[in-house]
């Protein structure tokens, strides 16, 4: 089977699910405005500048998992991806999925952000594989950590061979649509890279090495 990996964030989705689920929280006042928007904009800078310390950024994205009740943290969840997700479903990232199913591919998403705010977006998608980042859960809650490796930069090359050593897959004839720099490492690792709406260093790259270059926008 050949395996069509998508990212998420700023490649099917036209923003970032992460950030986004950030100014929800900050919106409905579960979090404190000022300092987590501030906290949330600095990050984001660090990650598209490819200097995110991914431990650092997911003690801060999960205190809010890890300090409220799961069942309340679902009805935030269903609330965040109708008011705020699907309407950054870019119709041209579903287009491409429906084609690689179509054409007997395997379609996974695999994004760093986590496994709790992506789930029902890669669902919304119709993709039943997703690889992401994930929270740590003990006896019903979150504990604010990450559970095994991160799904960032050389951890999603690290998370994507144990996902094809479950499933007895390769990477043969394999494609990764992606628009950061961050995902260099996987992009380097299948047969078809393709840079989807990219950041200036991405499609400096890409461009290099005569990868293309596309938008779903």
């Amino acid at each position: 089977m050949a395996l069509a990996l998508f990212d998420l964030d700023n490649t099917l989705l036209a923003g970032d699910s992460d950030y986004a689920w950030g100014q929800y929280l900050v919106a409905r006042g579960i979090v404190d405005g000022a300092a987590y928007e501030a906290a949330n904009e600095r990050f984001y800078d660090l990650y598209k500048q490819g200097r995110l310390d991914i431990h650092e950024f997911a003690r801060f994205a999960f205190r809010p998992l890890k300090e409220n009740d799961y069942e309340q943290l679902l009805a935030w969840r269903g609330e965040f991806v109708e008011e705020m997700i699907r309407p950054m479903m870019l119709e041209k990232g579903q287009r491409a999925i429906d084609r690689h199913r179509e054409r007997g591919d395997t379609v996974i998403i695999i994004t760093a952000t986590n496994s709790f705010v992506t789930a029902p977006i890669a669902a919304a998608f119709g993709v039943s594989h997703l690889i992401a980042t994930v929270p740590e859960m003990r006896d019903g809650r979150f504990t604010g950590e990450i559970e095994g490796t991160p799904c960032f930069q050389q951890g999603k090359v690290e998370r994507l061979r144990q996902w094809l050593q479950r499933h007895d897959a390769t990477l043969d004839d394999s494609t990764f649509y992606s628009d950061s720099h961050n995902d260099l490492p996987l992009l380097e690792q299948v047969e078809n890279p393709i840079a989807v709406d990219a950041d200036d260093a991405l499609t400096a790259t890409a461009r290099a090495r005569n990868w293309p270059v596309i938008s779903f926008r």
